[in-house]
């Protein structure tokens, strides 16, 4: 089963198909009509408002069945006239570019069916990608409702970073480097060897 965002990115793959069919019908439109700008306008008018046509189908959904009906006839006649007219100009321009035989009735017909392809697609999957959006959007409302409302995750706060004196750092007064343990101020370690110690003794 494909994802939301597979069938837009498939979307728009069967758009860009679509459109090079329609452009292949115009450019032979333009070359079967007359030079001039008013006759080449005219006939490339009919793959446009396919174009046109199918876009809209494609992007406005239709929730009233009888405007459905509506719109598919009138999208099945602009589809007929336009075929029918890009048809015989192609086979114009085909024969008239050098193929012979059955070629310039079979080669027109290619455009025509990828142009037909391509909007049933579209239309499909324009549909199949309303659905799963409807159904996601109504899975959610399904959670919310279970849940109670929405949830609200509390976040906890950071605590804030002390920083610590260095290492190698002393402080006036501490203790100093390369002594252990508590260290008591009083009289030099000179007075307290054994030579001061015998000479003080009293003797007998």
């Amino acid at each position: 089963m494909h994802s939301i965002g597979q069938l837009k990115r498939l979307q728009w793959a069967v758009r860009a198909v679509l459109a090079l069919g329609i452009a292949a019908s115009v450019v032979a439109n333009i070359l079967h009509a007359e030079p001039n700008l008013i006759s080449r306008t005219i006939s490339a008018w009919p793959p446009v408002a396919l174009l046109l046509t199918i876009e809209l189908v494609s992007r406005i959904p239709v929730t009233r069945p009888l405007l459905a009906v509506v719109r598919i006839v009138a999208t099945t006649t602009i589809a007929g006239i336009a075929a029918y007219v890009s048809y015989w100009h192609m086979v114009g321009v085909v024969g008239r570019y050098g193929e012979t035989g059955e070629s310039p009735y079979l080669i027109p017909i290619t455009v025509d069916g990828l142009i037909v392809v391509a909007s049933v697609s579209l239309v499909e999957l324009t549909a199949k990608l309303i659905a799963l959006q409807t159904s996601a959007a109504e899975t959610k409302v399904e959670v919310v409702e279970l849940l109670g409302g929405p949830v609200s995750v509390a976040v906890p706060a950071v605590a804030p970073v002390v920083g610590l004196p260095a290492a190698g750092s002393k402080k006036r007064g501490g203790p100093q480097r390369g002594l252990s343990g508590p260290q008591v101020s009083g009289p030099s370690s000179e007075g307290l060897n054994g030579r001061a110690l015998m000479l003080d003794t009293p003797k007998a």
